[in-house]
């Protein structure tokens, strides 16, 4: 959940060619150019909408390795790392405490730690390389790829008299599409948050049992109930995945070798994957205080552990080497060292809102992407103040995500900058996030 979705936990406010038609893409550019517009009526306020230009603050900077240090000190995390990166050169990189407490091997930024849903940054980007590449459209029906979802339900919730309550399936309005795998709209769910009877269903399916692969996970998925109507409601959950299998079939090959082909290698990414099994590299992993074990995804994380499944929503581990080229290529629009991973016009649609008004996506409690977001193809993009008082430290356009292991980015354009936390600790982690964006933040002066 990232860090911003706590002040979100509330009722509900709002309701071609070879890559996608010029006329498509040409109204989401105007839908985007239009929106800005709107923004630049926002006024400044404390550590929202700071004034491009700005530069940090050593100073100011050093509150963040204060806390990071008392972090360690009170025994609530084993270590951390964190990197501010501006004008294409670091401006803060400190690591905290250890790998693991048995060990007390220092963090340095070879450590390897789990992602969990910052696979999805790494997942997405390569999808819509492939949408790029004319591989696969974002109104594809995915029954087109994976014809099992053609028979699909949706579970509607019915109340009896006396309170109890049945699940009703009915056949969805439309098809589910690429874009709704993306944008997080295809009523696929998570079974391990939230109690209605779907993701109750979610639970009861066992849908983690055995050694299975993507294409038998997509088939466990598809036998389950749709938790909303496709396109209605921004729902977290397993989209990623399914979309990972649409990919392995439009490319021909395994998502791995998808990923290394499109993003990976090319941005030298050595040490991103999904398993370690090296023993040299196993020495390496991260590893949370042991009191803070349990990641709570509703299965075993376990990267030394080779299984046939490809978590592409939550299984990848990554170093500060390999995830700092990552966050670079998405300030830069796109392209890292003379590489050019999406053209400029395919990371502009990647970055322009799919969930804002008029895109009839409803939000509830669990509208993760947090006050004053929005959401992409596979990222929360920074539309609006929102509606804390003040709002939430950022700039409009920042792009950003994060786990369940705490590892959080930040890539914030307007001020040509980033920041990466990379940790294991889901008990902490949303409070860690918050206190070191705002600090970031205060960092910053004019």
């Amino acid at each position: 959940m990232p860090d911003d979705a706590v002040s979100t936990l509330r009722p509900a406010m709002f309701r071609g060619g070879d890559m996608i038609s010029q006329s498509g893409l040409r109204a989401l550019a105007c839908g985007a150019l239009m929106s800005l517009g709107a923004m630049s009526f926002a006024r400044a306020e404390g550590t929202y909408e700071i004034p491009a230009g700005a530069h940090f603050n050593q100073d100011k900077l050093a509150k963040v390795s204060e806390f990071f240090k008392n972090e360690v000190a009170t025994g609530k995390i084993a270590g951390a790392t964190v990197l501010i990166q501006q004008h294409g050169k670091p401006v803060y990189h400190e690591a905290f405490g250890v790998q693991d407490v048995v060990s007390k091997a220092p963090i340095t930024d070879k450590t390897i730690f789990r992602l969990f849903s910052m696979s999805k940054a790494i997942t997405s980007v390569v999808a819509v390389r492939l949408i790029e590449d004319g591989k696969i459209k974002l109104d594809d029906p995915v029954s087109q790829y994976i014809p099992s979802f053609a028979n699909v339900k949706v579970g509607v919730e019915k109340k009896a008299d006396d309170g109890t309550k049945s699940l009703e399936l009915v056949p969805p309005a439309r098809p589910i599409t690429v874009l709704d795998l993306m944008r997080h709209t295809s009523g696929i769910t998570y079974g391990f948050y939230g109690d209605s009877l779907v993701r109750k269903a979610y639970r009861d399916a066992n849908i983690y049992a055995g050694d299975f692969d993507l294409a038998e996970f997509a088939e466990r998925i598809a036998k389950l109930p749709l938790h909303n109507q496709p396109g209605a409601l921004w729902q977290y959950g397993h989209s990623t995945d399914i979309l990972a299998r649409v990919m392995e079939i439009a490319a021909g090959k395994p998502l791995i070798e998808i990923e290394r082909e499109k993003l990976l290698d090319p941005l030298g990414m050595v040490d991103t994957g999904f398993f370690v099994t090296a023993p040299e590299k196993q020495k390496l992993l991260a590893q949370p205080v042991p009191n803070d074990a349990d990641f709570r995804v509703g299965r075993i994380n376990d990267p030394t552990v080779v299984k046939k499944i490809q978590f592409a929503s939550g299984g990848m581990v990554t170093t500060m080497a390999d995830y700092e080229r990552f966050a670079q290529m998405l300030l830069n629009g796109g392209s890292l060292d003379g590489k050019t991973i999406l053209k400029p016009e395919t990371f502009k649609l990647m970055v322009t809102d799919q969930v804002g008004p008029g895109s009839g996506v409803d939000r509830d409690y669990f509208y993760f992407p947090g006050d004053g977001f929005g959401f992409g193809l596979g990222l929360a993009v920074r539309t609006d103040p929102g509606n804390a008082k003040p709002p939430p430290p950022g700039d409009l356009g920042e792009l950003k995500w994060d786990g369940a292991s705490g590892c959080y980015f930040v890539v914030d354009p307007k001020q040509d900058m980033f920041f990466v936390l990379l940790e294991q600790t889901p008990t902490e982690r949303q409070r860690v996030q918050r206190t070191l964006k705002q600090l970031v933040y205060e960092a910053m002066e004019k």
